[in-house]
C-alpha cells in the first residue's frame, strides 16, 4: 500500500524550524489544485448569474404576434413535476454529506497512514467504509431523476420550444446535469484510485477537490430549483 511521506502533514501546521520537502510538496500540490478548482468554478458561477439575469428579463418581455401585429406577453408558467425535484433535492443533497464523509475519512487516513509504518505503533483497525461509491450512486440517482423530470414534464405538454418559460426549465437543468456529469466521472476515477491501491497523496487531493465540487453542485442545484419555483 503506497504511504504519505512521514513528515506529510494535512492541517498546514508549521512544524517549526526547516520543514521537510515532502510535506511543502504534498501541501503545495493541495493547494495549487485548490486554486484551480476555484478558477474553474469561476466561470460556472458567471454562466448561471447571466442565466439567471436572462430568466428573469425574459419573463418581463412580451413577443410579436404576427398574426395581430400586437405584442404580448408569453411567458406560461409551468406545472413543474415537483414530487420528483424534491426527491431529486434529497437524492444531491445527502450525496453531499456523503461525499463530506469521503473527504473525512480519507484525511484521516491520510493522516494515520505514516503512523501506521513506525513499528511497535499501533493505531487501530481501519475500518473504512464506501462513501465514494455511495456518492457516486446518489449522484446517478439525481441524473436519472432528472431524466424522469423531463419525461414528466414533457408529458403535460412542455417541450423545449413549448415557451420560453419551458426552454429556461431545460437549459438550466440540463446545464446543472452536465456539469454534475464532469463531477460523477471524476468519483468514478477516485474510486477506481482506490481499487488500484495508486498513491494515497494523489487519491486524497483527487477526493479533495471533488468533494468541494461535489458540495457547489449541490449548492448551484438548490438555488436552481429556488429560482424555478420563485420566479415562474
Amino acid at each position: 500500500m503506497a504511504t504519505l511521506n512521514p513528515a506529510i502533514t494535512i492541517d498546514g501546521g508549521d512544524s517549526g524550524g526547516g520543514e521537510p520537502q515532502g510535506s511543502l510538496d504534498f501541501r503545495g500540490r493541495l493547494r495549487r489544485a485548490r486554486l484551480g478548482l476555484a478558477v474553474a468554478l469561476t466561470p460556472i458561477v458567471m454562466l448561471f448569474v447571466s442565466f439567471t439575469s436572462a430568466y428573469i428579463v425574459r419573463q418581463g418581455l412580451p413577443s410579436l404576434d404576427e398574426s395581430t401585429g400586437t405584442y404580448a406577453r408569453d411567458w406560461t408558467a409551468l406545472n413543474l413535476p415537483l414530487a420528483i425535484l424534491l426527491i431529486n433535492t434529497v437524492l444531491l443533497a445527502l450525496s453531499s454529506l456523503t461525499m463530506e464523509f469521503a473527504r473525512r475519512q480519507m484525511a484521516r487516513r491520510a493522516v494515520l497512514d505514516p503512523v501506521r509504518s513506525i513499528p511497535g505503533v499501533s493505531v487501530g483497525s481501519d475500518h473504512t467504509f464506501p462513501w465514494l461509491g455511495i456518492t457516486t450512486a446518489l449522484g446517478f440517482g439525481f441524473l436519472g431523476g432528472q431524466w424522469l423530470a423531463w419525461r414528466e414534464l414533457a408529458a403535460r405538454g412542455f417541450f423545449v420550444a413549448t415557451s420560453p418559460s419551458s426552454s429556461f426549465f431545460y437549459l438550466l437543468t440540463a446545464t446543472h446535469a452536465t456539469h454534475l456529469l464532469g463531477g460523477l466521472l471524476v468519483l468514478i476515477w477516485a474510486v477506481v484510485m482506490a481499487v488500484r491501491h495508486l498513491e494515497l497523496e494523489r487519491r486524497y487531493i483527487v477526493v479533495d477537490v471533488a468533494s468541494w465540487y461535489w458540495h457547489f453542485m449541490a449548492l448551484l442545484w438548490i438555488y436552481i430549483f429556488a429560482l424555478l419555483l420563485i420566479a415562474k
